[in-house]
């Protein structure tokens, strides 16, 4: 080839050499109209030039004592420009496919993420497809491209962390699903999936690079792993969040009612199928007498009771518990236990916080004896373990999921936020109102 190389860039300055004959004597280098800006010839077959700036294809021409002719033609090329088709970030690892939309693409010669060398395919002038490098540390590198016609850069692509999650907050609710939870971690901004044991969630929203709130789809009943992918990856914490079942009354034998009790929550019986007093109390959910889903429901609570009651205590507990004041944690009693007054329960600002009463034969409470829940304290979060039954005084105002080996009674005027669940026996109520709490 007379002119190498014969593409340059619109603003010159590119070494070029030509090729040919009878060089020896050269006067002038011209590129189209324009001379070259410097030339030398090396040999009577062989000078070196640099390009002045042009536009377009252009004749070159050289000039010597014996006349001027054109040895080739030179194309002057437009400086490229292009955008990262998003997402403009990806991991550490690199090996995503990354797409580069613009002009002047196809005689590039070299892309570059920072000081790394991007493998690429240049499908068009308009477009390349570069495999992204590796990188040592996640931010922001430049991107450039280089082309005969120049160098084309102002792009940036971010090299992401794989994400982390530390909490679900709050970490449990219906098997139905739909309810708002707040996930918290890290490298959480280019998030693109969430799922709960598979299933992706309702929708998300990325609050921060720290934060997600996501609605939770339905699930199986227990405890479930969150997934949450990203550009920069995919982490799995596992067993974080936890299905919780729909019953507010669940008996072994028979629900019994008097008055005008309500429960916000299904009800249910099994084995047994005697559910009596619906009028005049009020189901807001639906009655299972002796079908399958009271059958399931009684399993699940069988499998919750035994799991719970597995734990190891942190502290033990005796006698009445009215004025005390517990902080998170496994309480185990050794004989029966009693709530006179007020019983506070301060979860220290953790609104996940726990408490687990395992209590091997009684709970009775007297009347008006309450549970009073502090700094995030919540009920779906709260065991009461009995052994053999328990009784809730008139007007007590009880928070938490109970359930009984035998049976449990609420007195007239009784209320629960949480759930009545015994699993040989039965439910008695009286003017009582049970609220599940999700």
């Amino acid at each position: 080839m007379p002119v190498q190389p014969n593409q340059g860039s619109t603003g010159g300055g590119d070494d070029v050499t030509l090729t040919g004959t009878h060089f020896t004597g050269t006067t002038d280098v011209r590129y189209g109209p324009r001379r070259a800006t410097s030339f030398t010839v090396l040999s009577d077959t062989t000078t070196a030039t640099v390009t002045p700036s042009g536009n377009g294809p252009v004749p070159v021409s050289v000039t010597t004592p014996g006349g001027t002719a054109t040895v080739g033609s030179f194309y002057y090329l437009p400086p490229p420009s292009f955008r990262l088709t998003p997402p403009p970030a990806g991991p550490l690892a690199g090996g995503n496919t990354v797409t580069l939309t613009g002009r002047g693409l196809s005689t590039t010669n070299e892309v570059r993420f920072g000081a790394q060398t991007a493998a690429f395919t240049a499908d068009s002038d308009g477009q390349l497809t570069v495999t992204a490098p590796a990188a040592a540390t996640a931010g922001p590198v430049a991107v450039t491209v280089h082309t005969p016609g120049g160098t084309a850069g102002g792009a940036t692509y971010t090299y992401l962390d794989p994400p982390s999650v530390t909490a679900v907050t709050l970490d449990s609710g219906p098997v139905n699903g739909g309810n708002l939870v707040v996930i918290t971690g890290t490298a959480l901004s280019y998030t693109t999936d969430v799922t709960f044991g598979g299933t992706p969630v309702t929708s998300y929203r990325i609050a921060s690079d720290t934060e997600i709130d996501a609605l939770v789809p339905a699930g199986e009943l227990g405890t479930t792993d969150l997934s949450v992918t990203t550009l920069g990856g995919t982490t799995t914490a596992a067993d974080a969040y936890t299905y919780l079942g729909l019953f507010a009354v669940l008996a072994g034998q028979s629900v019994t009612n008097t008055g005008p009790t309500i429960v916000t929550g299904d009800l249910g019986v099994s084995p047994g199928a005697s559910v009596g007093g619906f009028p005049p109390g009020q189901v807001n959910g639906a009655i299972h007498a002796a079908d399958t889903e009271a059958l399931e429901a009684q399993a699940d609570l069988v499998a919750t009771y035994d799991q719970a009651a597995a734990l190891p205590p942190d502290a033990a507990i005796s006698g009445d518990l009215g004025g005390q004041t517990l902080t998170p944690g496994v309480y185990n009693a050794t004989s029966p236990i009693g709530l006179t007054g007020t019983l506070t329960l301060d979860a220290q600002g953790n609104r996940n916080a726990t408490w687990t009463f395992q209590i091997p034969t009684t709970l009775t409470t007297a009347t008006a004896g309450t549970v009073l829940l502090t700094n995030g304290a919540t009920a779906r979060n709260i065991l009461w373990l009995i052994g053999t039954s328990a009784t809730l005084g008139s007007d007590t105002a009880l928070s938490g999921r109970i359930l009984a080996l035998t049976s449990i009674t609420l007195n007239a005027g009784a209320s629960v936020s949480g759930q009545t669940l015994a699993r040989d026996g039965s439910v008695t109520l009286d003017t009582s109102t049970i609220t599940r709490p999700w």
